[in-house]
């Protein structure tokens, strides 16, 4: 027995892995909507956290042949996830942990979409170093030259920095009492600005071309690849944009733990840590064609690799190794999913509420942060049991710190 429904579109299926968890009809039709285009490969996959989106629905894998859709990828490209497990353990921690949080607060940018989200006054030199270091910087700058609108927008300015919304920095505590630090983060300003302007020309390009049929969402337009120059381009730039959102995340890593080294006990890191994507698209094989694999808030869970599937502010989140589902492309959710937008979560609870709900751990309290309020989000341990042949649990996390944009 699967462990998956199908909805008929009319053209290519697609999979649910959704039992036991709700999924509201407007990203239903959104899946639909992306099935039925002429270059999606074999299915789309949508996962336990599947929600409405942006053209294309938060929470789905979609395979297509000579076709990027850059709503798909969307504006935050390349965010994901990164966790390190160290050797303190929860003895070895304070009393009171609102010191850790303050020292992370200050240590890493967070918050806002300009440069106040970013490094205000001067960049570390070992911040733009890594920007030079990786190629970033050359290749914004080969990426610019051919797309002068994308120039201006905050990237190094932004490189080690948190964001807002759903991005945050947390301590976590796994089965055993080790202490783990997870981030949450992507490409920021410049990801935005890159992700936003081709998704404009997408719709350019769509409206010079006689289609066969009308889209049914005008975000999902594409580009064609060998037919449409901006393909290579918008290739180039997503790529980028994702490799830069991977070294953001390592260079918030290395500040924090260099940070909180002075509050506590010494300690040591594993060699091992997880750093994924959970918005990009990457070049795979599946069912027997080579394709262009976007993942829309979803994670890579081929055979024995890890990945992380973070809770909201006051659930529990989780390491896994993927069980290497073909019918999922090798993937697995990224995260609970929301069930409520964000201003329906303002109007819907109360700061209470949301006191209530993050009982024990150390976080803003504020109403700043009720559309993120654990209730805003869907139940993890349903998620993670409606995805069951999609991972094995490694490890389960509960956080004691959570710092917030």
């Amino acid at each position: 027995m699967s462990g998956y429904e199908v909805i008929e579109t009319g053209r290519a299926v697609v999979k649910m892995w959704t039992k036991g968890v709700p999924v509201d009809d407007s990203a239903r039709q959104q899946l639909t909507n992306v099935a039925r285009l002429p270059f999606v490969h074999s299915h789309v996959a949508a996962m336990p956290d599947v929600h409405f989106g942006r053209g294309a629905t938060v929470g789905s894998v979609i395979a297509t042949k000579g076709a990027i859709i850059p709503a798909a990828v969307g504006v935050d490209i390349g965010c994901g996830m990164m966790a390190v497990r160290t050797s303190l353990t929860a003895e070895q921690l304070p009393d009171s942990l609102a010191k850790i949080r303050s020292i992370i607060e200050r240590t890493v940018p967070h918050g806002g979409t300009g440069k106040k989200g970013g490094w205000k006054d001067e960049i570390p030199s070992r911040v733009s170093k890594r920007f030079e270091q990786t190629g970033l910087g050359e290749g914004l700058e080969r990426i610019e030259s051919k797309h002068p609108a994308i120039a201006g927008a905050n990237s190094v300015v932004h490189l080690g920095s948190l964001g807002a919304g759903n991005h945050f920095i947390e301590l976590c505590l796994d089965e055993a009492g080790k202490v783990w630090i997870m981030l949450h983060s992507g490409s920021r300003g410049v990801g935005n600005r890159i992700g936003s302007y081709f998704i404009q020309e997408a719709r350019k390009s769509i409206e010079k071309k006689v289609l066969g049929q009308a889209l049914p969402d005008r975000d999902l337009a594409y580009f064609i690849e060998g037919e449409d120059e901006l393909f290579g381009d918008y290739l180039e730039a997503v790529m980028w944009a994702q490799d830069f959102a991977r070294v953001n995340r390592e260079v918030m890593m290395e500040r924090i733990l260099v940070a909180i080294r002075p509050l506590l006990p010494p300690f040591t890191t594993e060699k091992q840590a997880v750093n994924c994507h959970h918005n990009y698209v990457a070049s795979e094989r599946h069912f027997g064609a080579d394709v262009w694999l976007t993942r829309k808030g979803a994670v890579s869970a081929r055979e024995g690799q890890l990945g992380i599937i973070p809770g909201s502010m006051g659930a529990k989140s989780f390491i896994v190794r993927g069980r290497g589902n073909a019918e999922s492309f090798h993937s697995c959710s990224h995260g609970a999913g929301r069930t409520m937008s964000r201003t329906a979560a303002k109007a819907k609870f109360t700061l209470q509420d949301h006191r209530d709900a993050t009982e024990g751990v150390e976080c803003r309290k504020d109403r700043g942060v009720l559309d993120e309020t654990p209730k805003a989000y869907k139940n993890i341990d349903a998620v993670m049991a409606a995805q069951a042949d999609l991972v094995d649990v490694v490890h389960t996390l509960k956080q004691v710190v959570c710092v917030k944009g």
